[in-house]
């Protein structure tokens, strides 16, 4: 499957931007999507996860209460909503896809696909 990133930009903090991952293929419902970001000289950190079928939802403790993962397995489109916006979500903003049927987070190495990146910029 091959996933496209699109959304980022630049936003003053305090802010929101949605995130949009689409995916190629007839089989997007049965992989689990996550989010994931990097900045530069740092390691890849999850950000959110979501199940085949939306049901199960994880986040990293540092966006919880502030971003929202969702997906529309109809469009094969994952989002990623983020809102209350810091300088620290300040990364490259990655898509990702597991082909499972597990309802538990799915460690990072164990994502088949990725997208290219979006950056996102949050001004202070």
């Amino acid at each position: 499957v091959q996933l496209q990133a699109s959304g980022g930009g630049l936003v003053q903090a305090g802010g929101s931007l949605r995130l949009s991952c689409g995916a190629s293929g007839r089989t997007f419902s049965s992989y689990a999507m996550g989010w994931f970001r990097q900045v530069p000289g740092k390691e890849r950190e999850f950000v959110a996860h979501i199940t085949r079928s939306g049901g199960s939802r994880y986040y990293a403790d540092s966006v919880k209460g502030r971003f929202t993962i969702s997906r529309d397995n109809c469009k094969n489109t994952v989002y990623l909503q983020m809102n209350s916006l810091k300088t620290e979500d300040t990364a490259v903003y990655y898509c990702a896809a597991v082909q499972t049927y597990r309802s538990d987070l799915i460690p990072s190495h164990e994502y088949d696909y990725w997208g290219q990146g979006t950056l996102v910029t949050v001004s202070s």
